[in-house]
């Protein structure tokens, strides 16, 4: 009883400091994202987002799922974090090396010589990522998610305004390059200086064999996760212009911001707290349905809210040159807000140590989901994003299946758990949309459609019980 008590505590405590970690970093990289939407332009955004899939993947080499795995053994050594140090080192070593070679080949795919040096340059960033992947883990391990907020939050912050300074000084798309850079060499300096990890065992082959064992799969996942999340770059990017592509980046960026966020917020503290009650079967079906409720509890209605004041919301931020990315958000925004279910259910696999079924269920997704991007292609723009809501539900009753059988809480029980926050969150965004239609000025619609949407949801919470309510105001006040 003590130690679930314990969890317990650690599990709120762990959510609280993320959550602020997530509110705080998500409210600077906002502004941020504002001051530079306003400095550069759609094709400075779509030049980066071209070469976005080839980073991605060579980072998930470095990372090869060593992360998660340091995470979940029982019994980890000296010798389990110092073996996955040596081993992502030298493979970020590779892979810079290799994205040295191909990116003239990158450049040329999209007729666009630019992109040569921005992916060589971003390159270089892979070594810097691999040096932090075990004091993350270490962090991770022992539920320190505040000094994980310190890290992050100050590492944006001043990335962000020396990004900004560069981009008033006119240096275009290298002020995003500049801005990455300077995040990722100020995160990796805090995370050595706050974290008392340092490379003191040696390399085992027992260790490996383990963190290979387990992370294998969940690196073939990972690639085809990472592949598929940047084919709609590639797509667009080679179809249609850079432009196109950059206002097709900002929507999807704004849609990402409440889903991948909120999301991300109980991914770091679910994974480590279910991993610790793994063979509880009865107890993990349990704390997996409550987590599950809560996230979407938290992300629905920010989604739906975001769809019913799209207009006014890029107009008033961004300005109008803006204007294109408006419908393709109101879209997106639908297929993002499965996004925290889809990453809970995997998570699931995880904990359980199934990366077997997760690689499995991530081939067939991905295959689905291609077929569908090339069949959505002639459509334009708009015809790829209804495309990607269409297939976020199709990979939402796949994602579940596993689930169901591991812990016999499979689609329809899920679904019957999200119900209640699905139709509060569709109500409160038909609400907003037609409160905000009599007025004028964009300002105006946002200052009057997102406290009346803030109040409409909680009326809605407190009328019909939803227990959700209860659980956000006793973390706020146990924080």
């Amino acid at each position: 009883m003590k130690k679930a008590e314990s969890l317990k505590k650690k599990t709120v405590k762990g959510v609280a400091w993320t959550s602020l970690n997530q509110v705080v970093s998500l409210g600077f990289g906002f502004v941020i994202g504002v001051i530079l939407a306003r400095l550069l332009s759609p094709s400075d955004y779509g030049l980066l987002a071209m070469i976005g899939v080839f980073n991605a993947i060579a980072g998930t080499f470095v990372n090869s799922g060593f992360g998660g795995a340091l995470i979940r053994k029982p019994n980890l050594t000296e010798d389990d974090n110092t073996t996955a140090f040596c081993f992502n080192v030298v493979v970020a070593v590779v892979m810079v090396g290799v994205i040295w070679l191909i990116a003239p080949w990158v450049a040329q795919f999209y007729d666009k010589p630019l992109l040569s040096s921005l992916l060589r340059v971003e390159g270089f960033l892979l070594i810097v990522s691999s040096l932090r992947i075990v004091q993350n883990s270490q962090l991770s391990r022992a539920l320190n998610f505040k000094a994980k907020m310190i890290i992050n939050v100050t590492s944006q912050v001043i990335a962000g305004v020396v990004a900004i300074l560069a981009a008033y000084r006119g240096f275009g798309v290298w002020s995003l390059v500049i801005q990455h850079f300077v995040s990722g060499t100020t995160s990796l300096l805090l995370l050595w200086i706050i974290s008392p990890w340092r490379p003191r065992g040696k390399w085992s082959r027992a260790s490996f064999g383990y963190l290979w064992g387990y992370g294998s799969k969940l690196l073939a996942s990972g690639l085809l996760d990472t592949i598929y999340t940047n084919i709609y770059p590639i797509v667009i990017g080679k179809f249609y212009s850079a432009a196109d592509l950059g206002q097709y980046s900002r929507a999807q960026g704004y849609a990402s911001i409440p889903s991948t966020g909120l999301t991300g917020v109980l991914q770091q503290v679910t994974f480590p707290v279910l991993s610790q009650i793994q063979e509880d079967t009865s107890r993990l079906a349990g704390s997996y349905r409550r987590m599950l409720r809560f996230t979407v509890f938290l992300v629905f209605p920010i989604m739906v809210g975001m769809a019913a004041l799209a207009h006014p919301l890029v107009i008033s931020l961004v300005t109008d040159k803006w204007a294109q990315c408006v419908p393709y958000l109101q879209v997106i925004c639908f297929a993002s807000m499965w996004y925290p279910v889809h990453a809970i259910n995997l998570s699931l696999l995880q904990v359980k140590g199934r990366s077997d079924l997760f690689l499995r269920l991530e081939i067939i997704k991905k295959a689905i989901i291609t077929v569908a991007i090339f069949i959505c292609v002639p459509f334009g723009v708009m015809g790829i994003c209804i495309g990607s809501v269409c297939t976020s539900i199709i990979c939402l009753a796949i994602n579940t299946y596993y689930t169901g059988k591991l812990i016999h809480v499979g689609f329809f029980r899920q679904m019957m758990d999200m119900t209640p926050t699905l139709l509060a969150s569709l109500a409160m965004g038909a609400i907003v949309y037609f409160a905000v239609m009599p007025f004028d000025y964009d300002v105006v619609k946002l200052v009057i459609g997102i406290p009346v949407g803030i109040v409409v949801y909680l009326a809605i919470a407190k009328v019909f019980r939803m227990p959700e309510l209860q659980e956000a105001i006793d973390i706020i006040h146990r924080r």
